[in-house]
């Protein structure tokens, strides 16, 4: 058994840290709604604390998945922060898809107290974390990676260090970047048929077993069609995610022409309502033009 918090009980969170608590570890959680930390103490058997300092205090390993750069500075750096009560030793891991300049500045505070930061975003969507088949790409110095990989391993179906700190956060960028581009090809794609009077499900069936087919693909056909898009990742979060990518390039001089285009149709459905759609929502966005 080993002393664990979780801060952040979002719909990644949430089934994260009951992974966390049904493979035998002593979990504390902190959500800022602490309705639902109550909920998943109840839940999952473990407790629920008043702040991340609470939570962290004892813990051999504190793992974050918050909202954006702000609550991750907050949840580690804040008056009640995480990082005033984690012992020298521990390992902080972060789940949260933030900035690359977030990730060294919570970094370098880490180690001046001692303490271990590996930023560790995932992908794999509510489905991937509800099943504990995440994708995990990591950053970090290696002794602290290899101390946390076994926890990490435990929600994930592959876990890798790609490299010094920081480097976790800029291979979810190159994750967030494919994303946006194979979306805009299955929409597109999806919305010729239609146009052409295929039936749909009948196209994809065929060539989802060539060339074009991909994870997109076969996990977003069915609901696209049906004017379902209320299953996974929100718009809100992928203009976020693609904000993050699209400064970066400017700083490492990357060419991001399709992603800077899917961020702005994105930004239609947004104009449309649809922020709390999931990012399949292109196709809607297609539909309604």
């Amino acid at each position: 058994m080993t002393k664990l918090a979780f801060l952040g009980l979002g719909v990644m969170g949430y089934p994260m840290a009951g992974h966390l608590a049904a493979a035998g570890n002593d979990v504390t959680v902190y959500n800022r709604t602490t309705s639902k930390a109550d909920a998943w103490a109840k839940q999952h058997g473990g407790t629920a604390a008043p702040t991340p300092a609470a939570a962290a205090e004892g813990a051999e390993m504190v793992m974050a998945c918050v909202g954006n750069d702000d609550d991750l500075r907050d949840v580690c750096l804040g008056p009640d922060g995480a990082f005033a009560t984690m012992a020298k030793g521990s390992v902080f891991v972060d789940h949260t898809t933030v900035s690359a300049a977030v990730t060294a500045e919570l970094y370098a505070a880490a180690k001046e107290q001692g303490i271990a930061f590996v930023d560790a975003p995932v992908s794999g969507g509510q489905a991937g974390a509800e099943n504990g088949q995440l994708s995990i790409m990591c950053g970090g110095d290696q002794a602290d990676y290899d101390r946390a990989e076994p926890i990490m391993n435990i929600y994930a179906k592959l876990c890798r260090r790609i490299g010094d700190s920081g480097a976790g956060q800029m291979t979810k960028m190159c994750n967030q970047i494919a994303i946006a581009g194979l979306v805009q090809g299955l929409s597109e794609a999806m919305h010729f048929a239609d146009k052409a009077g295929l039936d749909g499900a009948a196209v994809v069936e065929v060539i989802s077993q060539g060339a074009a087919g991909s994870w997109q693909m076969s996990n977003r056909y069915e609901t696209m069609l049906a004017d379902h898009f209320e299953h996974g990742f929100a718009v809100d979060w992928m203009r976020k995610d693609l904000g993050i990518c699209l400064r970066t390039a400017d700083e490492n001089g990357a060419s991001l022409p399709v992603t800077a285009l899917v961020d702005q149709f994105y930004k239609d459905v947004q104009k449309m309502g649809g922020g709390r759609w999931d990012t399949s929502a292109l196709f809607k966005r297609l539909q309604s033009s």
